[in-house]
Order: structure tokens, then C-alpha cells, then sequence
């Protein structure tokens, strides 16, 4: 029989934010996850709650900060491709090649791992790529590992001038 969930909610939610709190740095955010969290349980009923609560809590601080990262990488990127507007003439034709050669990098993937790196790339989480792409959710980590190593091996042979397809490999 799931704990009375409201009981849950009074002995645990202000460890719970503390708990956040250390992942997140930020008192409201910290807040908010808590408040996911236990909407989360109200959904789920699991059995024992408390840790239950611990452990989704702690997923949703890490997904987060991984999304953070991704962002800070693609405002990154944003910023650096904006530099070579404004570059010279070499730049851009060299930054015109790279994209050419990662365009032609990514065509040498399969659909799945080109889709799975894809999504990734975009900011999706392991879940959202799974319903999106119909992989397993524990899949998904060794499905972009896999497209990861495929795409740089496929990167480095179009450097080189190799016409290997690696996405056997």
C-alpha cells in the first residue's frame, strides 16, 4: 500500500528542497523541482515514497544541469559562428568547410544514430529521444555513444580523404 502521500509531503518536502538546493544553487529552483517531484509521485503512487521522491528528485537536478551544459555549448557555438560573419574571407571559407565536412560526416550515420544524435544535439533528454526515436530508454545512452564514435570516425576519414562508410562499423 503506497505512504499517505500528503503525510509524505509534510515530513519530507523541506529535506527534499534542502537536498535540491545543493544540486541546484538556487532556492527557487530548488523549489520547483521539489514541487515536480511530488507531482510526479502523486502520478506514480510508488511504494515507498520518500526515497522514491529522493531519487526522481536528484534525476531531474542532473537532467537539468545537463540540459544547462548543452545550452551553454550551443550559445557557445552561436556565438563563435557569429565571429566568422564578421571574419575574414578565409575564415568563413574554412568554416564552410568544416560544416561541409560534418554535413557529410553525419550522411555516412545510420537514420537511427543520426536521429539520435540529432535530438541530443537539439537539447532533448534520453527520455524525450526514446518516444521520439522508439528506443528503449536504456538504449539511448549506448545508441549516442556509438553515433558519437561513428560520426568523428566518419569526420576523420573525410579529412583524410578516405571514402570508408563507417556506419557499420
Amino acid at each position: 500500500m503506497p505512504e499517505d502521500i500528503a503525510e509524505v509531503y509534510r515530513s519530507t518536502y523541506g529535506a527534499l528542497v534542502r537536498f535540491l538546493y545543493r544540486k541546484v544553487w538556487d532556492a527557487e529552483r530548488a523549489e520547483d523541482l521539489a514541487q515536480e517531484a511530488f507531482a510526479r509521485a502523486l502520478v506514480h503512487r510508488p511504494e515507498k515514497a520518500r526515497g522514491w521522491l529522493f531519487v526522481v528528485a536528484a534525476n531531474m537536478a542532473r537532467d537539468e544541469a545537463r540540459r544547462a551544459a548543452r545550452e551553454k555549448r550551443h550559445l557557445t557555438l552561436l556565438k563563435s559562428e557569429s565571429d566568422f560573419v564578421h571574419g575574414s574571407p578565409e575564415e568563413a571559407i574554412d568554416a564552410d568547410t568544416q560544416r561541409t565536412h560534418v554535413r557529410a560526416a553525419l550522411e555516412q550515420l545510420t537514420p537511427r544514430d543520426r536521429e539520435a544524435l540529432l535530438l541530443w544535439d537539439s537539447g532533448l533528454s534520453y527520455d524525450e529521444i526514446a518516444a521520439q526515436t522508439g528506443l528503449a530508454r536504456g538504449a539511448v545512452g549506448t545508441t549516442l555513444a556509438r553515433a558519437r564514435r561513428r560520426l568523428v570516425e566518419a569526420y576523420d576519414a573525410g579529412l583524410a580523404g578516405g571514402g570508408q562508410h563507417v556506419a557499420r562499423g
